[in-house]
């Protein structure tokens, strides 16, 4: 488990842990609301799917207090950057700063990895939410891009 002991808006701790034969099915079910459907997966079974085929993602379930509200992605770039990556909040726990906990709870949990690595993120520019959220949080564009989404690495 990861816990930076940081609470949404309502006073749940957030943490992340391992997704596990007890809580897949609540992270498979985690779905955005329709208006972010076009950057993020629609299910969270998407990202589950991803991490199980891939090498480079590890999948974390978002919970709130001991509640399954979320799932986000953590990976390791061949440059040595870790990123985060498939967050994804439940529409019913959306506004309650549930995806600003996830974000730092898990970037000091990555920066702090052997080397200290730089830590990044993409988004699409067209999500002004995540652009605001991300650099609230101290992420700040780099100028490169990943398909068609902006990349922002964490700095001090």
């Amino acid at each position: 488990m990861i816990d930076d002991a940081h609470l949404d808006r309502l006073g749940r701790r957030v943490t992340l842990r391992p997704v596990d034969d007890d809580n897949w099915r609540a992270v498979a079910d985690v779905a955005p609301r329709d208006d972010q459907r076009r950057f993020v997966a629609a299910l969270g079974a998407r990202y589950l799917l991803l991490s199980m085929r891939s090498d480079v993602w590890n999948s974390l379930a978002v919970y709130a207090d001991e509640a399954v509200v979320g799932h986000v992605m953590w990976g390791v770039d061949d440059d040595g950057s870790h990123w985060i990556g498939g967050m994804l909040i439940d529409a019913a726990e959306q506004g309650r700063g549930v995806g600003r906990a996830t974000v730092q709870t898990l970037a000091p949990w990555l920066a702090a990895q052997d080397g200290n690595p730089a830590v990044r993120l993409s988004y699409h520019p067209d999500n002004t939410q995540a652009a605001a959220l991300y650099a609230s949080l101290g992420f700040h564009p780099t100028g490169d891009t990943d398909d068609d989404e902006l990349i922002a690495e964490l700095r001090p």
